[in-house]
């Protein structure tokens, strides 16, 4: 299965990398000699196109001063020395000394097990229109957080110290070569002891990765379920889908109640982009969150299904096919800036409750219909917060069925801590922390106390939040 990350601002970065090798002569060229004023006075055509090679190369240090705020010092090493002429530019040899410097401070995170998972649903940016006294308000409150109380998580936990982490930085399969054993030793008839015979396999299992981080910083991982979009939040003032901006990055679209379009920052993922543009050491070596998609009322915004939910009746899409190919265009833009997408189920279906033939039937519809849109997804973050197993870890034929649709990577909620990691060879499994209206208010109101290691939940409760949050 492969992987798509972002390490920082790497499209951007690969622009400037083919400055060295780009198509000036040698004798204009940013990394030769300056050119020189004539005997007019005037500045000679080297002048000129020196100083535009500084500006090149201060934008190219730029670049790499974000590589190194986000902890990713060796890909701001390598830009900088692949620079032809770097020997005798002190510019670049200073940024470069500063990048060692600062890498050989951090240290080795001990436990990567010992790692954070918080997530959010659909974020509510017109708090009137969400709570507004009709009968969805109780569900918004209850699993939502609104545009306000996430910023304000956002920046406390940037504040103490957190930085944004993937599961494939603290676990990823890879291809190891040990030693396996192919007999097991025994004593033969004559009761001598005969050793256990071994030899080298090459083999694919989960191995810990190393996260260096500066002292005092600490990682955590970050999801969003049902980035759909549903039909039926329509009018509770929620952006109605995601979109490719002019400037190709994914941002929101807003339909306003007069039915005038705006587009911005309404969500989860173009919101922490924002955050992370002024905050590049938020984020460790261009770590972005997970995005988790139901199919049966489309996603992203798309209604690429034909199915309604619930009713047992098929609704038809005669925009099925443009919907399915722009839906495609925003999910791999949205890979591109580093985010991942997981299933959630097909039908927002509990897959530790249904019944075996229903777990199938919704497994393999979100595997035909959505994976391809989305180029397939190693990853699973379970609706309602069900699991396939018990804590003692998985077995049986709902894990071995989804193990043969490719999911390595498996998510459930656990309320009760904020570590929760279990890791086989075969798999990585990690308990997540809901930041909504119920938890905080259990926090806030009844002494829960589950999230003050993250932020104040005081200081960032929304007042315009009814009350009380009902329980779950």
């Amino acid at each position: 299965m492969k992987h798509y990350r972002v390490i920082g601002l790497a499209l951007g970065i690969a622009g400037m990398l083919a400055v060295s090798g780009c198509s000036k002569t040698a004798a204009t060229s940013p990394f030769n000699e300056a050119g020189s004023v004539s005997a007019s006075g005037e500045q000679t055509e080297g002048a000129s196109e020196s100083t535009e090679d500084s500006a090149e190369l201060e934008e190219l240090v730029r670049q790499a001063d974000v590589l190194a705020a986000g902890y990713d010092y060796d890909s701001a090493i390598a830009l900088l020395q692949d620079v032809k002429g770097y020997a005798s530019n002190a510019m670049l040899k200073d940024a470069v000394s500063r990048y060692k410097k600062e890498k050989s401070q951090t240290v080795l995170w001990a436990d990567n097990k010992q790692v954070p998972h918080i997530f959010f649903h659909t974020l509510v940016p017109n708090t009137d229109l969400a709570f507004d006294g009709d009968y969805r308000e109780a569900g918004y409150n209850q699993v939502m957080t609104t545009v306000d109380e996430f910023d304000k998580i956002m920046e406390q936990m940037y504040e103490r110290g957190w930085v944004l982490v993937t599961p494939y930085q603290l676990y990823k399969m890879e291809e190891v070569t040990e030693d396996v054993v192919v007999q097991e030793a025994y004593t033969d008839e004559d009761g001598q002891e005969v050793p256990a015979v071994t030899e080298k396999q090459t083999v694919t299992k989960m191995v810990k990765q190393d996260i260096y981080l500066p002292e005092g910083k600490k990682p955590f991982v970050l999801s969003q379920d049902d980035v759909c979009y549903y039909e039926y939040m329509e009018g509770d003032g929620f952006p109605s889908r995601l979109v490719i901006g002019a400037d190709g990055k994914v941002t929101n679209e807003y339909i306003n109640e007069d039915g005038s379009v705006t587009y911005g920052s309404y969500d989860v993922m173009p919101r922490l982009e924002d955050f992370l543009e002024k905050h590049p050491d938020f984020a460790y070596q261009g770590a972005r969150g997970i995005l988790a998609l139901t199919g049966y009322n489309g996603i992203l915004g798309y209604r690429t299904s034909d199915y309604t939910y619930g009713a047992g009746t098929e609704k038809e899409n005669p925009n099925i096919e443009a919907d399915k190919k722009e839906a495609a265009k925003v999910a791999q833009a949205i890979k591109d800036q580093g985010w991942i997408i997981a299933s959630h189920s097909w039908g927002h279906r509990n897959y530790a409750t249904s019944s075996w033939e229903v777990f199938k039937a919704d497994a393999d519809l979100w595997n035909e219909e959505v994976a391809p849109l989305i180029g397939g997804t190693d990853m699973v973050i379970f609706p309602f917060g069900s699991d396939i197993g018990s804590w003692r870890g998985y077995d049986g034929e709902r894990y071995e069925y989804l193990k043969s649709l490719g999911f390595d990577y498996y998510c459930n909620v656990d309320g009760s801590t904020l570590y929760w990691v279990q890791v086989t060879n075969d798999y990585f499994r990690q308990g997540r922390m809901n930041l909504d209206g119920y938890r905080m208010y259990q926090d806030l109101y009844k002494g829960a106390d589950k999230l003050s290691e993250l932020f104040d939940v005081e200081s960032v409760f929304d007042p315009a939040r009814p009350l009380p949050v009902p329980d779950m």
